[in-house]
């Protein structure tokens, strides 16, 4: 991947996730959520992920490795 490529890629990262923190603390000062509410989300996204990724390996045919074992 080109020098400049890789720059412009971080870049755009950091200030979206700069502009993800502005718009969160202007939210949060505005509504007033206590602050449990706050960790819920995360929270929920990696349970989400976490269960995509178990379900997606259970499910999932192709790469079964218990058919591949002499029985």
């Amino acid at each position: 991947m080109p020098l400049d490529k890789f720059v412009l890629i971080l870049v755009v990262v950091i200030g979206a996730a700069g502009l993800t923190v502005w718009l969160a603390s202007l939210i949060a000062a505005a509504v007033q959520f206590p602050l449990g509410w706050f960790a819920l989300v995360p929270a929920l996204l990696v349970a989400y992920i976490a269960w995509r990724v178990i379900e997606d390996r259970l499910k999932n045919r192709e790469d079964d490795h218990y058919d591949r074992i002499e029985k």
